[in-house]
C-alpha cells in the first residue's frame, strides 16, 4: 500500500471506523458501516448529483446526437465539433457520469482494506491516531448474529438485488416507432442499459459471495442510497419539465 493512499485514505478512514466504534451503543460494527456509508455518501453528493443529471440529459439528447450524424455522415470531426457544442449548449459534461465511480473506487478499496485490518486486533495500534482510543479488539458481528467478517449469501443477494435497481431507474426507454430514425441511437442506449440492468447486479452478487460482508454491506446501503437520490431527482426532473402535447415528438409533428 502506498504511503499517499494510506495518508490520505486508509489512515483517516480506519481512524474514523475505530473512533465510531468506540461511541456507538453496543459496540455495533453494522452500525459503524452504516454511519461511515451515509458521510461517504455525502461527500459524494454533488458529484453523484452531476452525474445523475449528466446521465438524464444524456439519454434525452440521443436523437439530436443522431441528427448530428446524418447531417455530418462523413465527416468525424464536423461531427465532434457540432456533439461538442450541442453538450456545451446544453450544458452538459460528457466526462461527469464517471466521476463518481472514479472517486467511489479509492475510498472502496480503503474501506475493504480498513474492514480487514479493523477486525483484525493486531492491525489497531500501529494504524491509530495517538488521540483515538484502542478498544483492543473490534468485533464482527452485528445484531448479535451477523457475522460481518466472513461473506454473507444474503447481504450477497440484497447488493445484487439493489443494484439491479438503480440500474433500472436509470434504464432508457425504447423509442417509439413514430419517432423514425431519429431515434436509432436511443434505441441502441437501451439496449446498452438493458445488458448493464442484469450484468452488474450479477457481478455484485459473485463478489458479494467472496467478498467480507462488511464490504457487501456498505456496498448495499451505498448502493440504495444512490437509488434514493435518483428517484428525487428523476420525480424533480419530471416535474420541472412541460409535458409534450399529444402527436408531437421531439418538437416535430407526427403525420
Amino acid at each position: 500500500m502506498s504511503s499517499l493512499f494510506h495518508s490520505i485514505l486508509y489512515q483517516p478512514i480506519f481512524n474514523l471506523f475505530v473512533f465510531l466504534y468506540n461511541i456507538v451503543p453496543g459496540h455495533d460494527v453494522g452500525v459503524v458501516i452504516l454511519i461511515v456509508t451515509v458521510l461517504v455518501r455525502l461527500i459524494l453528493y454533488p458529484f453523484t448529483n452531476s452525474s445523475i443529471k449528466a446521465q438524464k440529459s444524456m439519454q434525452e439528447l440521443q436523437p439530436k446526437l443522431e441528427a448530428i450524424k446524418k447531417q455530418f455522415p462523413n465527416d468525424k470531426q464536423k461531427q465532434a465539433q457540432a456533439t461538442m457544442e450541442l453538450y456545451k449548449t446544453h450544458k452538459i459534461n460528457p466526462l461527469s457520469s464517471c466521476l463518481p465511480m472514479l472517486i467511489q473506487l479509492p475510498i472502496l478499496l480503503a474501506l475493504f482494506w480498513v474492514l480487514q485490518d479493523g477486525l483484525a486486533s493486531n492491525k489497531l495500534a500501529e494504524n491509530l491516531y495517538p488521540f483515538v482510543h484502542n478498544p483492543g479488539t473490534i468485533s464482527a458481528t452485528s445484531l448479535g448474529f451477523i457475522n460481518l467478517a466472513t461473506p454473507s449469501v444474503v447481504l450477497a443477494i440484497l447488493a445484487g438485488l439493489a443494484q439491479f435497481l438503480q440500474a433500472k431507474t436509470l434504464t432508457t426507454k425504447q423509442p417509439p416507432k413514430a419517432a423514425g430514425e431519429g431515434g436509432k441511437d436511443e434505441g441502441m442506449a437501451a439496449m446498452m442499459n438493458k445488458q448493464m440492468l442484469y450484468f452488474m447486479p450479477v457481478m455484485t452478487t459473485i463478489i458479494g459471495f467472496r467478498f467480507p460482508a462488511g464490504l457487501t454491506l456498505y456496498w448495499f446501503l451505498s448502493t440504495a442510497l444512490m437509488v434514493l437520490q435518483q428517484m428525487l431527482i428523476t420525480k424533480k426532473r419530471n416535474s420541472n419539465n412541460t409535458p409534450t402535447a399529444p402527436g408531437v415528438i421531439e418538437g416535430e409533428i407526427v403525420k
